[in-house]
């Protein structure tokens, strides 16, 4: 099989590690990927990819276990956010250096939230870590990051699959579509939300499933309006958003979910 394509990936946190196995299928297939744009993990893994990064990418997802999920735990007492990020940059860095968007020998970009005006900010020139940076920042948990006077956050509440901006890259080839958020039944059973249980989930159980919810129902009519030409939703939601160690059976659910929808995309 061969051909050109686009990918729009979404965010999901610890779901992202997702992406490594769809990447690694698109390749295997000789797809050719011409432009990603991404949302939050979606972003770091369109990065990683872009710069021949995604096999040091998918060691340290799949090397990734509670140990290391404390190291990048660098609490904050200042404002904007409860945890620092220099874990976090330090390892971007060793990643991608001072590389910015144009030095790229594709086109990528990433998917950050203005919180001042509600706007979906699409990124694809300067500091690539920059603008990871704004994508991944979690509201509350990390500072925004200020970029030409624009207070940026995670870019999942504006454009969880951000297949608009992938169409902004390149016009001219069909887009492909990761959504991260689409198996809110099995999430919601995962956090005790269902009707089986004896006794009601507890009150943190409620608020992530209503979290949840909500991105889906984002994507959900964010992806009605934009559609990609073929869309993936792996079946994740057994997983915990919030847990980064479970690379091993993402990844190969990543793989398996393209290679599902295979068909479909030699048909674009």
């Amino acid at each position: 099989m061969a051909g050109k394509l686009i990918l729009a990936l979404g965010g999901g946190a610890g779901l992202g590690w997702t992406h490594i196995g769809v990447l690694r299928a698109l390749d295997d297939a000789g797809i050719e990927i011409v432009a990603i744009s991404g949302t939050s993990i979606g972003a770091v893994a369109a990065a990683a990819y872009a710069t021949d990064n995604l096999d040091n990418f998918e060691d340290l997802a799949r090397g990734t276990n509670f140990r290391t999920m404390l190291r990048f735990m660098d609490p904050s007492f200042g404002r904007g956010g409860i945890m620092g990020t220099r874990t976090i940059e330090k390892e971007l860095y060793s990643y991608f250096g001072d590389t910015c968007f144009e030095d790229l020998a594709m086109p990528i970009s990433t998917v950050a939230a203005d919180l001042a005006t509600g706007e979906a900010v699409i990124s694809s020139s300067g500091s690539i870590i920059t603008a990871i940076r704004a994508s991944i920042s979690l509201p509350g948990i990390f500072k925004p990051v200020n970029i030409d006077g624009r207070l940026l956050a995670d870019g999942g509440a504006v454009m969880p699959v951000p297949v608009l901006a992938a169409r902004e890259l390149n016009s001219d080839c069909p887009c492909v579509g990761v959504n991260l958020q689409g198996d809110y039944l099995n999430r919601a059973k995962t956090m005790g939300v269902d009707y089986d249980r004896a006794k009601d989930p507890n009150s943190m159980s409620v608020v992530r499933a209503y979290v949840s919810l909500s991105l889906r129902n984002l994507s959900k009519a964010l992806l009605k309006k934009d559609p990609p030409d073929v869309l993936i939703t792996p079946q994740i939601g057994n997983y915990d958003m919030q847990n980064f160690t479970c690379a091993d059976d993402l990844i190969a659910i990543g793989r398996h979910s393209v290679e599902e929808k295979l068909s479909d995309i030699a048909a674009l």
